[in-house]
């Protein structure tokens, strides 16, 4: 299938300039240079270390040390400056106008990889790979599509290998899609039994799973209801990976007023996922919105993750704007959120932090067409942990088809049961150059400093500079034009 899919797409790519009535391809190529600080495990003789009061055992030279009952005692300590040259493409094509009515081809795939000698860059495996590759036929009423592609929703990101069907169902607003497959991995391109998802080990299926789902969605006026179905097995042992349900509404109350909301049910573990729901109000000048929710994350059955039996958590939030004067909008939102009970026994902890909260607050001002100021301040307080982070920009758009931009900010990450706190403070600029309708270039570069506060000797700062150039051409038959429209599965 995979070969089949990469042969169509490679088929298109090379009939696009010669036979197809209408084609579109769009290419974005990244240049990226990184220097960043390397971090080496290093080891000594447990009978060597130095055993301080109060400040439990360190090497000689001040490290501290973990030592787990053998005869050695492990530590990190700074490593050689690491440089990483990534280099990717991404392609984007489509065919129409092939001789049949409504038949469109598609395919977008990437190429990656680190020019420098010893790839310390990560995520350049597999150097190339095929995102999505398929031919679709679309009259009014019937969408068909065979090849690899993705469908999202309720339920998240999934992407497969086979076919899907979407049929309206005349004038009463109802669509039913229905899609099958072999799958691919959680949020990745890759099938999960590829080789470059090596860290899994021995948790890792030996077969791709199938995947089969069925969505049906009504519309009318002010109404968007959604039902969502979807089930993973694996072929070898004929196991559910996974199998949950969903439903999803989004009503229109009044012109300036909207109710939405969905839940989630995972029928494979027998218990209630993720939900909300929400009510928002846009006004001429401001707009409110408020928030009750209950996440729970979900992990597929052949994983080890869930057997740690995932607590969720609850929480309530609310945001909003407001615009006091014209080209100025000041924003904010807080949220308070509390875990359930995990019900398992501490008796050495008799007080322990299961909630926290978080907001924000931030103003974007337009002091005319050219310039623009924004600034943020952000803070959260939760279980174990803490955050506060400030952050400003200014964009100066002298013409249409010049955008420069620079940013900066600051963030403190105070952690109660680790052994250091974290700083990171940045400073970045950006430009962005439209040469033409089918050329366009960006550029920018930054610094991260990354300040380790620690009692020992592994205080060393994890400080990154980077900078990419980033080019994005666009080439075809009408190349500054969407093909002809379609209704979405």
């Amino acid at each position: 299938m995979r070969r089949l899919l990469l042969g169509l797409g490679l088929t298109a790519m090379a009939a696009a300039p010669l036979g197809a009535q209408g084609y579109r391809l769009r290419l974005d190529t990244r240049y990226e240079s990184v220097s960043f600080r390397g971090v080496d495990i290093d080891s000594v003789p447990a009978a060597s270390v130095v055993n301080t009061s109060g400040a439990g055992p360190t090497t000689a030279d001040g490290f501290a040390v973990d030592c787990s009952g053998g005869n050695y005692c492990y530590f990190f300590r700074p490593g050689a400056r690491q440089h990483g040259q990534p280099l990717s493409t991404h392609a984007d094509l489509t065919l129409w106008g092939l001789g049949v009515p409504g038949l469109t081809i598609r395919a977008s795939g990437r190429a990656i990889t680190d020019l420098t000698a010893n790839s310390v860059w990560a995520g350049t495996e597999p150097h190339l790979l095929l995102m999505e590759g398929y031919a679709e036929y679309a009259v009014p009423r019937v969408l068909a599509r065979a090849g690899r592609q993705i469908v999202t929703g309720r339920l998240g990101y999934q992407g497969f290998d086979g076919g899907l069907a979407a049929v309206k169902l005349g004038r009463t607003g109802l669509d039913v899609t229905a899609y099958g497959g072999w799958g691919l991995g959680r949020a990745t391109a890759l099938p999960v039994t590829s080789p470059a998802l090596n860290p899994l080990d021995d948790f890792q299926p030996r077969d791709r799973q199938l995947v089969a789902g069925a969505d049906l969605a009504f519309r009318h006026r002010w109404v968007d209801l959604r039902g969502e179905y979807r089930r993973e097995v694996d072929p070898s042992v004929h196991y559910f990976v996974s199998e949950r349900a969903a439903a999803t509404a989004d009503v229109h109350v009044a012109p300036r007023l909207r109710v939405s909301g969905g839940a989630e049910y995972d029928l494979a573990a027998g218990w209630w996922g993720s939900a909300e729901a929400s009510i928002n109000y846009i006004g001429q000048k401001f707009y409110l919105s408020a928030e009750g929710k209950r996440y729970r994350p979900f992990f597929d059955l052949w994983t080890i993750w869930g057997a740690f039996s995932p607590v969720p958590y609850r929480s309530v939030r609310g945001s909003g704007g407001f615009e006091p004067v014209t080209g100025l909008w000041i924003r904010g939102q807080a949220e308070r959120y509390w875990f359930d009970n995990a019900e398992v026994s501490s008796p050495l902890v008799t007080r322990f932090e299961d909630r926290g909260w978080r907001g924000g607050l931030t103003a974007v001002a337009t002091v005319d067409p050219q310039w623009t100021l924004e600034g943020g301040y952000r803070v959260e307080f939760g279980p174990g942990a803490s955050s506060r982070s400030l952050d400003g920009g200014v964009t100066f758009r002298p013409s249409e088809r010049l955008s420069l931009a620079a940013h900066g900010g600051s963030l403190d990450r105070p952690l109660e049961f680790r052994f250091s706190d974290a700083k990171v403070s940045w400073v970045s600029g950006s430009a962005n150059v439209r040469v033409s309708d089918r050329l366009r270039l960006v550029s920018d570069a930054g610094w991260y400093g990354d300040k380790r506060r620690r009692p020992d000797a592994a205080g060393f700062d994890l400080n990154q500079v980077r900078v990419s150039t980033r080019v994005v051409m666009s080439f075809g038959s009408n190349a500054d034009r969407l093909p002809p429209a379609r209704r979405a599965p």
